[in-house]
Order: C-alpha cells, then structure tokens, then sequence
C-alpha cells in the first residue's frame, strides 16, 4: 500500500490548525484515513479557553482511534462518540454553546477486506479511484451552495448558517451533527485509491481552476502529494495582489493532502 501525506500550514508564524492520520489495524486488514480542516475564528469572543490546533488533535485523535477500533459501528456514530468525547474534555471549562466554540470540517475514509465507507462534513473533498480510472469527488456541497448575501458578515453567519437547518454544518461540540455529514459504503473492489483534501489543498481546482477533479486525482498521484500543495502556494503568491481568485479569502491557507492506494 502506498500512503503520502503533506500538511502545511497557510502561514509559518502560526500553528497548522489541520489534522491528518492514516492508520491501519493490527489485524493487518484494511485501514482508515482522517483528515480535520479547522476553523479560523474571526478576532474576538469563542468562548473556550482552547485553541482550534488543541481541539483539531484532540478530535483527530478520538477519531483515528474509534475509526480503527471500532470497525463494526458506522462512521456517524464513530465521530458523534468522538465529539462528545472531545467536548468532555473542556465542558466544564469552555462555554460550548457559543457558535464559535472550536469546530472543524470532517473526512473520514476506512477499508477493509470487503467494502469502503466514507464520510464527509463541510468544505473538505473525498476523491475515490475505480479500478477502471474513473475519479469520484464525494463532497459536502451545502455551504458552496448558499446564496453569497447569507455570508456576508461573521454575526449573519453564526445566527442562521453555521450548524443551522438550511445552512452548513461543522464537527464542534454537538455529537447529533454526525448525523448531517454525507455518507456511504462501496464495495472494496470499486475503489483502487482514495485522495482526501482540506479546502486549502482543493483551491487547486475550486478557487484556481487549474483542472476538474480526476485532473487533480491525476496530478497528485503522478507529482505527489507534496507537488500540489506547492503549486497552490505558487498560485496564491501570484493571485496575491489581483485577488482575481481568492477574493476576500485569506491569501494562503492550511493545506493537507492525503493520498492512499488500497
């Protein structure tokens, strides 16, 4: 089996607020991909005393775990456990009520001798590789899809869209949000290999236009991993003044990329 991963932070003063693992079970059957986008607050109140990086490792970490070790519960459930389990650990410290609370985006992927389930919350991409070549993005499309005016300001976003019915949904501290992420379960023999992106890694595609999809498959499975992210910070620096791209977005970002082939 062949794994990459690369994680880099968006800006080398500042923690990388992603999170990535592979692992694969002492049984030596299958395995399992994790992959945390963290979300940036904006300046100002979040109501707990953590920082996005402790609540992404602590939440990866509860993940990576269940995911490996509990093989027989499906991949909703395995995050609500790991959600709850993580607000647990400051509950009695943190407001976890405020809309702001530490959250992140979820990709999960595990395989075994017969099928592969995967699961997707928020802005993050799954990319699955059939046997034949044909690339599959499974992606949670909700907030790509909400009118720009529903965006406009943080106070709009954290009063009707952020975890809101209707808007998007991100892993913080409600575990019945599992329940809101995309889901589903393939037969092992239609996946040849699985590529899982933070939203900083598929600019590639979703901001520069640099190619579709099976294109951005293409790139990472023949340039690596670490080639992609290069060629995203490349583009960023050159967007950097003319914002032509990135519009208000922040000029570079935390970009993780997992490839692995089954």
């Amino acid at each position: 089996m062949r794994t990459e991963l690369v994680s880099e932070s968006g800006d080398p003063a500042r923690p990388n607020e992603d999170f990535a693992s592979v692992g694969l079970p002492a049984s030596g059957q299958g395995g399992a991909l994790v992959v945390l986008d963290g979300v940036t607050p904006p300046r100002g109140e979040t109501g707990c005393l953590h920082s996005v990086p402790w609540f992404t490792a602590r939440l990866g970490g509860a993940l990576t775990e269940l995911t490996l070790s509990l093989p027989d519960v499906p991949l909703a459930d395995v995050l609500a456990r790991a959600i709850a389990r993580t607000a647990e650990a400051h509950a009695q410290t943190c407001d976890l009520s405020h809309p702001r609370t530490p959250q992140a985006t979820v990709v999960v992927a595990r395989w075994s001798a017969g099928t592969v389930e995967y699961l997707i919350l928020s802005d993050s991409a799954l990319l699955l590789e059939s046997p034949d070549g044909r690339i599959t993005p499974h992606l949670d499309d909700r907030l790509a899809r909400l009118p720009r005016a529903s965006l406009a300001t943080d106070a709009m976003i954290d009063a009707h869209i952020r975890n809101q019915e209707g808007g998007f949904f991100t892993a913080a501290a409600d575990p019945s949000v599992a329940q809101r992420a995309v889901t589903g379960v393939l037969p092992r023999g239609e996946v040849r290999a699985l590529a899982a992106l933070t939203d900083g890694a598929s600019r590639w595609v979703e901001k520069f236009r640099e190619g579709d999809w099976p294109d951005c498959f293409a790139f990472v499975r023949k340039e690596g991993a670490r080639a992609l992210v290069e060629r995203v910070r490349a583009l960023e620096t050159a967007d950097a003044q003319e914002r032509t791209y990135l519009g208000r977005s922040k000029t570079h970002d935390d970009a993780t990329v997992v490839y692995t082939e089954l």
